[in-house]
Formats: C-alpha cells, structure tokens, sequence
C-alpha cells in the first residue's frame, strides 16, 4: 500500500497528510501537439520539452479532468468552480535515506533535486520517526562486523514483532495500545466477537461534493491548507499483521521499519530512471553508504507527487479557466480584509468565478471580494460597489504606515495606492506648520500630519466620513490635534481663513483630482479684510487634478491660473499615478500670491 509524506515547507501554513482520490485511468494532459506526430511516446516527448521546467497544469495527469466553464450567450454568469479538477499527479524518483544524513545528501544532491516552488526538497515519512528510548533497542550500526548480521537481523525482527503486535511470541508484555488492539479485535463494547473498525466509531464521515449531474464524488485529501503530499508506489509488502481495527483500514500494512528515514525527491528528469541512469554524484553516495552499512535504508524509490488546487497561483488557476486570449485580472486592491476589483467588460461573465479565484488564493486576509459598478459620480465621492464573493461586510480596519483606519467602502472615500503619495507630501511639513485639509475624508492624510505638525484643521462634505474622521482621530490618540468641520470647501476656506486669533494656516491639501481646481477661487481675497500685512505668513497650497493632454502639467497649471486669475507665480508639478492610459493624476505645489490673497474681487 502507498506510504503518505508530508511535505515542510518555511513560511507556510501547516497541512494535513492525507489519502489521494482514486485514479481513474487517464492520459497526461500536455499541449497540443502537431497533427505529423508519429506516436504518442515521441507526441508526449515533444510536448514535454516544449513546456518551462518545474510544475504546470499543461503536465502530469489529472484523476478529475478539467472541464472550462461554458460561455453562454445570453450574459448569464459563470460561477461554477470544480476544485478537484486542479489535482495534478507527477511521476517522479526519490532517494530514501535515514534521516541522520538527510541534511548533508541535500546539499550535495542540490542540483539534481527537485527544486520545484512551494516544495521542499526533503519529503517525511509518516510513522518512521523513533523515539529516543527505542533507540536504545537497536543494535550499533556503525563498525560491524559480517559475523554479527544475522544476530542483528535477528533483534530488528523481534523489534518489528513487538512493534506490530506480536510480542507475545517474544515474551514481551504487550503495551496499552497493543492490549487495547488486542481487545478490540476480540470484543466490542457489547461483548459481541469481531467487532471491526473500533477506532472509526468517533470519527466524522467525509464529506464528498455532488458532480454536475448530481452524483456524489470523494474528493479525499481536497481541503483548505492542502497543497501537495508524495506517495512511494513501491514498497515492500510485509507479512506482519496490522493496526487495521485499531486504527482504521487508511493505516493499512506497512514494511518492515528500518529506521527513521526521509525522501530526497529527485529532478522531474530522473522520473522512473534505474540507478544506472542517475548521475555520477548520486551513484557515488549509494556505494559510499553501501560500504557502511550491511543492512542499508538507502535505495531508489518511485513517488507520485500530487499537487492540489491550493498549491497553484492565482494567475495559473484564471488562465485555465478564462477563454484563452483573455485578460487575466491578477490585481487588485486591498483594503483590509476587501479586495478591491475594476473588471473590465469582457470579465463580467466571469465576476463571481473570477472573486471566488481571488478569495480562496488570498485567505485569510482577504474576506471579502468586491467589484466597482460605476464611477464616482455623487459629491461625497463613494463608489458603487458589488460584494462578488464572501461575507457583505464593507466596514473594515486597516493599518497604514503604523496607523489604523476603520472606513466602510459602502459610505466613504478610500484609496489606498495614495500611501506614497501622502508620505511624500508629509515630508514638505514641519513641527511648527498648521495645515488645512479641504477635503479629508476618513483622515488618511490628515491623522498622519497630525502626528507631526503643530495642528490640522480637517474637513470633509460627507457626514459618515466625518464621523469616521472622529473615530480614527480617536482610535489613533489624536483628536487633541485635530479640529473637525462638515461643511462646503468653499465655506470651510472661509471660515478657518477669517478668525484673526488663530496661529496662521502654512499648508494647505486639496485632494479632490476631479474638482479641487474649481476651488481654488476661494481664495481670491482671503485676506482682504484683515488689511495688507507685509509680515503675514501665506499658506503654500498643494491641489490635486487629472489631466488627458498630451501635456499634462501644462493644461493643469492653465487651469490654475484661470481658477486664481493670476498668472505670475511659480508652480511645482509632480506626477502622482497614470490613472488609466492616457490619464495622469498631478499634484501641483505653490505659495499662494499675495495679489490672489488681497484682491478685492471676494468669492
């Protein structure tokens, strides 16, 4: 019977070992061949050069072949999803070696392992560990003699027979498991002989997912946290009887134990290839150890290795499953557990398909898959969106930059490729500046220059982003440095302009690309009823704004000069993002002219 490995792999979480599905006989699945191939050995040859090294869906074999979802005409949209049709099983060789020098063989084997992503070189062998008090019950292997071998034989098989039930015959006292085996094999719990199959009574039924036609299909081995195992399809079949009732019939029988070992799992080229055929290195190791030992773990062994759908990518699994000359909508945004999708047209039959990829391919974190339905259109600047896969949970807390965010996307304004951008407008602050963010939404940037300028006048039209403005004042510890308004941009300019007390505003943030420019007419005589004061400090003022010219500063700062009606004033310009082809975002930078804030031409 097949052995079950387990694979160790850094960085991951852990997953189960587990029996594979049953497989039907199927032939291996490889690109299209051309129609003047002679024989399917030479087809498969060929089409298995033509494929990049390490794993792919266009090789192996598949025990449920992958069937694409159909297009339908009408626009209904496709969600089906069959998980078990991404099983993959490779046929390659593996090295059994003990486990003490396992270490040592990898790095001298290295360029003729496996090397494949997401595997580990080094499989283990489930039940072949050894503890320490049993160790002491083998015989010293090193420097023996030809004399003592079959002494030594001798005690490993008496060794096997206590292990595997049989200790009686060597009068050994049998140990809680193997009295309790015993009994069970005897009676059951009502004192009926033959009781089988004790150890499944607490255990739960498998569950097996229904087909398209409504019969029941095991999918053994298929869960959450599972990416691949290795089976060894050659073993030596062993006499000994079994744990079978105790442990149930997946335990099966096992061969004689010879110590604990581990698997080298060999480069998919030496795929059921004899000793002869491996490479000069390996050869040399199988003498070396052969020389050491009269009786050797060391051997050549062949393996499937079955790779499941949670051990392909997310770009893989779409691209199998997507009409071929697709667009493969591999990014997203995230903003804490959402992913944040823009579709384009031609996806939109695929959406749900599409989200349950992007959910199953990034859990834990993500929870939740959304799709933006339309542009922002409304004046509070929130996006349509529609909730694709998981829980309809829009509220969400993430963390940027050290600082945490609580937002719902159904109600506010977020966007998190903007974290670049406010950490390099923060670094033009100081200590001593007082900055007025016209339009802050939830405080992204606000909360941040808090933390460093001396206060923030914050602002926001929308009345669900103020409030989240407050909590995450709040949530951060620092509503003392913050003062909130709901109000009109232009009325808000007015207002923290026109108090004579407060320490002056030195910086000024409008972040609205769609219509800040057309704000910047507020400040047209701003200061003209304080009176002219040659000492006053005047706010540098940085204003957002999209632009589809072929000269995007250029236009931008035209329609500066127009909002100001002034044209005599410097202006930095810097590229913030390209938003769509053709369509960059700016960020224009410049003090504000003391003409513009004297005028006597008020809003």
């Amino acid at each position: 019977m097949a052995a079950k490995i387990a694979f160790f792999r850094p960085h991951r979480l852990p997953f189960f070992t587990f029996n594979s599905p049953p497989r039907p006989i199927a032939k291996p699945l490889f690109i299209p061949l051309h129609s003047y191939a002679t024989s399917t050995t030479a087809a498969a040859a060929i089409a298995f050069s033509n494929l990049s090294y390490g794993p792919s869906l266009h090789k192996g074999h598949s025990p449920f072949p992958l069937e694409l979802p159909k297009y339908h005409t009408s626009g209904e949209n496709v969600t089906s999803l069959d998980e078990a049709a991404f099983t993959r099983v490779f046929d390659i060789s593996a090295l059994r070696v003990p486990s003490e020098i396992c270490s040592t063989l990898e790095n001298r084997f290295r360029g003729h392992l496996l090397n494949w992503p997401r595997i580990k070189n080094i499989a283990r062998v489930s039940g072949d560990e050894i503890d320490d008090e049993i160790k002491t019950i083998l015989p010293n292997s090193d420097n023996r003699a030809e004399s003592e071998s079959e002494a030594e034989a001798e005690e490993l098989v008496a060794l096997n027979r206590r292990i595997y039930g049989k200790a009686e015959g060597d009068g050994e006292q049998l140990n809680s498991v193997l009295y309790r085996d015993k009994l069970a094999r005897t009676f059951n719990s009502q004192g009926y002989v033959n009781f089988r199959n004790l150890a499944k009574i607490s255990r739960p039924k498998k569950k097996k997912k229904m087909m398209d036609g409504g019969e029941k299909r095991g999918v053994k081995g298929v869960g959450r946290n599972d990416m691949a195992f290795v089976e060894v399809v050659e073993c030596e079949e062993s006499d000994a009887d079994d744990f079978s009732r105790l442990l149930g019939e997946d335990f099966g029988k096992r061969p004689k134990w010879r110590g604990s070992t581990r698997l080298l799992l060999l480069d998919e080229q030496y795929a059921n290839k004899m000793l002869d055929e491996l490479p000069e290195a390996i050869k040399v190791a199988f003498q070396e150890h052969d020389g050491q030992c009269t009786r050797s773990a060391f051997e050549l062994v062949k393996c499937k290795l079955t790779l499941l759908y949670d051990y392909w990518q997310l770009n893989e699994v779409l691209e199998a499953l997507l009409p071929k000359g697709m667009t493969i909508p591999s990014a997203f945004e995230t903003v804490g557990h959402i992913a944040h999708l823009n579709l384009r047209d031609e996806h939109l039959q695929y959406k749900h398909l599409i989200a349950k990829v992007v959910l199953d391919k990034n859990k834990p974190k993500i929870k939740t898959v959304v799709n933006k339905v339309d542009a922002i259109h409304n004046d509070y600047r929130t996006m349509q969106l529609e909730v694709l896969a998981g829980n309809n949970s829009l509220v969400t807390t993430l963390v940027e930059n050290g600082l945490r965010f609580q937002v719902d996307l159904a109600s506010v304004y977020w966007n998190s490729r903007l974290a670049t951008e406010r950490q390099r407008l923060l670094s033009c602050f100081t200590y001593s500046d007082i900055v007025c963010d016209v339009f802050a939404g939830v405080g992204p940037l606000a909360i941040y220059a808090a933390k460093k300028v001396k206060h923030v006048y914050a602002n926001d039209l929308n009345p669900c982003a103020v409030e989240y403005l407050e909590r995450n004042s709040v949530l951060n510890k620092l509503d003392r440095k913050i003062e909130v308004f709901n109000m009109d941009g232009r009325r808000f300019i007015e207002t923290v302009f026109a108090s004579q007390g407060a320490p002056p505003i030195t910086q000024v943030v409008m972040n609205l690309p769609k219509d800040a420019a057309a704000f910047l007419d507020a400040f047209r005589g701003v200061f003209q009823r304080h009176g002219r004061d040659e000492q006053r400090t005047l706010p540098r003022i940085h204003v957002y704004g999209f632009s589809k010219a072929e000269d995007p500063e250029f236009e931008f700062h035209q329609r500066i000069r127009i909002a100001l009606s002034e044209v005599d004033f410097d202006v930095e310009m810097h590229r913030v993002r390209l938003v769509a082809p053709g369509k960059w975002m700016l960020c224009a930078s410049f003090l504000l002219p003391k003409r513009v804030a004297y005028s006597r031409t008020g809003m």
